[in-house]
């Protein structure tokens, strides 16, 4: 059981609680409220209100002015922190009753996570997830609304597994999960590191405190969990510099403990040697060859017979909106993937081109979200513009920005010799209405940024918008 550090209190510790909050909109009788410096609100404005409603005790970092004599006051350094580690013993330490696996990194980490669960279900095992995508609770799937839910959310979902006799839970980690301390007081048994690009740097501010955030899930796992890989990437080593875990890599391009090769890359999928045995799957792409030896390392770590770990690898289908693949009746491929990082895009890119023919066009539809980091833009811009033979550049998620100037920054960095290739169209169902005109048979049509997104934000509103089903829309309409 983790502990929260205390800094001083002020009432009694002989308190009986029914419920813990951290939304004084939820505060019932009997709470505890935990006060949260957030960056839109402050929690501690609510602490009054919180009480009013029937808080008996408050955990905060700052005693309110004015304390009541019947209620508790903690104080604490780190809000968030202890809230992690309160939600943890609250719902009595559930992730100790199953082996919870975190996967973090800029890319692969939805893939990764989905994957192993599926690979952990399909080998006979009752199976977790929690992910950007949705939360799956052995048969049960529930609709995610963070990459990591805040550690109320958590600890409320893993004690529903640990109770359903769920054995294993993969779980997706985030830097804004990690920073906010939302994983705190979990006991993780493994941590898998994907890769680390440019992403987030709105929130973060710098690309080393973005990857020493990163490390720092790493520095808090336990001497008796792993800490898994990709040793291809530079800041793999600097991952594992302060980790007490078990350490292990995997690799395509240098020596790791787990390796892989590539054998074939088609858009039928990927047939791949690992440890010495060759293997067929359904997956695409280089980028895909490293999420499924990660899956395969962390199978084998976890105890998995290796043939069946292989055998059930062969079985693993596409996750929603990640290099999600189709071909339309007129013959011309479309695929629908999450790519919103110059990474991310250019490793899809350049596995579209390491697999046509050269005997047709690659047409692009991709932007930038708003409200998020803007240094990336030119380059997705250039990315996009570089390695496509057509592009059409138009609105992500604007939300309170606008699209027009978003589009400008994209269009920044395309690069004269490119500048015939682009056009820019506002509207995103009209941009990929175009691209669908422009494809003849053969074509491939990549639509980046959104993937399983089934909605766009424009300002403060939510609207349904689905990549996949409005392309296959189009290429119909346009077929009759």
């Amino acid at each position: 059981m983790y502990r929260v550090s205390v800094e001083s209190i002020s009432g009694s510790t002989d308190v009986m609680v029914d419920a813990l909050e951290f939304d004084s909109r939820k505060v019932s009788q009997n709470s505890i409220f935990v006060a949260q410096k957030g960056l839109q609100f402050d929690g501690h404005n609510f602490i009054d209100g919180a009480v009013q409603d029937g808080a008996v005790v408050v955990v905060c970092e700052e005693f309110p002015a004015q304390m009541k004599e019947e209620v508790t006051y903690v104080k604490v350094n780190d809000s968030n922190e202890a809230l992690a580690i309160l939600a943890a013993n609250f719902y009595d330490n559930p992730s100790a009753e199953l082996t919870l696996v975190g996967v973090t990194g800029t890319n692969g980490k939805t893939t990764i996570a989905t994957l192993l669960a599926e690979q952990f279900k399909k080998a006979g095992y009752k199976s977790g997830l929690i992910s950007t995508i949705k939360v799956v609770i052995g048969d049960k799937e529930i609709d995610a609304t963070h990459t990591t839910p805040d550690s109320l959310t958590i600890n409320k979902v893993l004690r529903e597994m640990a109770d359903l006799e769920v054995s294993h839970c993969f779980m997706e980690v985030s830097s804004h999960g990690i920073h906010q301390k939302r994983t705190a007081g979990l006991d993780f048994k493994g941590g898998i590191f994907t890769n680390l690009t440019h992403d987030h740097l709105d929130y973060h501010k710098s690309f080393a405190e973005y990857r020493d955030v990163k490390k720092s899930f790493f520095d808090h796992l336990p001497s008796q969990s792993f800490a898994l890989v990709n040793i291809d990437d530079k800041n793999g080593q600097v991952m594992l510099q302060n980790t007490k875990a078990k350490k292990f890599s995997y690799a395509l391009r240098t020596e790791a403990n787990y390796k892989a090769r590539i054998i074939e890359n088609q858009f039928n999928g990927l047939l791949l040697n690992i440890d010495g045995q060759e293997v067929w799957t359904k997956l695409i792409g280089t980028f895909n060859a490293y999420n499924l030896l990660a899956i395969y390392a962390c199978s084998d770590l976890i105890g998995m017979d290796k043939y069946e770990n292989l055998r059930v690898l062969s079985e693993l289908e596409n996750v929603s909106g990640r290099f999600q693949h189709a071909v339309s009746e007129g013959g011309i491929n479309t695929i629908i993937d999450y790519a919103h990082t110059p990474d991310a895009l250019k490793n899809v890119l350049e596995t579209i081109n390491s697999i046509r023919t050269f005997n047709e066009q690659v047409i692009t539809v991709v932007g930038c979200g708003g409200d998020r980091d803007r240094e990336k833009r030119p380059k997705m811009g250039n990315i996009a513009s570089s390695l496509s033979n057509q592009v059409v550049f138009t609105s992500d998620n604007p939300r309170s920005e606008d699209p027009e100037q978003i589009l400008k920054e994209v269009e920044a960095g395309v690069r004269p010799e490119n500048y015939k290739k682009t056009i820019t169209i506002v509207d995103r169902k009209q941009a990929i209405k175009t691209a669908c005109k422009l494809a003849k048979e053969g074509d491939i049509i990549l639509v980046a940024g959104k993937g399983h997104e089934t909605y766009q934000i424009i300002g403060d509103k939510k609207t349904g918008f689905d990549d996949f089903v409005i392309t296959k829309q189009i290429l119909t309409e346009l077929k009759k």
